[in-house]
């Protein structure tokens, strides 16, 4: 991998990303992510039916920072904005996560369609904010 050059392909670079939404009232909400980078953008892979979901239809801004498995910030965090994927680009957020993650990603995506089919789960595209 070249240089790094912004924090967000700091972030990008990450095992984990925590990946802040925020509710209606403007409290965040943090949760760890798997996350890919796939050009200037971050892709996520989630439960179609999470809360975090429906907050970025809400509110695409996000803040994204490495982290942890448990979500301990790893440096600092980097304002972002969210967009949900179709069908087809939520596919290539799953090959794309497996591919990072190797054979537990792998395993992990196949596991998650046996259980949930493919309309369980969906891609998040998040690309660098200039706020």
């Amino acid at each position: 991998m070249g240089r790094v050059t912004t924090e967000f392909d700091r972030v990008s670079s990450a095992k984990y990303v925590l990946l802040t939404t925020f509710r209606k009232d403007g409290t965040p909400v943090a949760t760890p992510l798997w996350a890919a980078a796939d050009g200037d953008r971050l892709l996520m892979w989630t439960v179609t039916d999470s809360y975090k979901v429906k907050r970025i239809r809400r509110n695409p801004e996000v803040t994204v920072a490495a982290c942890d498995a448990r979500g301990k910030p790893k440096g600092p965090e980097v304002p972002a904005r969210a967009v949900i994927l179709d069908a087809a680009d939520t596919d290539h957020t799953r090959d794309v996560i497996a591919r990072k993650y190797g054979i537990l990603g792998w395993l992990t995506m196949k596991g998650s369609l046996l259980r949930r089919g493919k309309t369980g789960t969906i891609g998040l595209a998040v690309t660098a904010d200039d706020r």
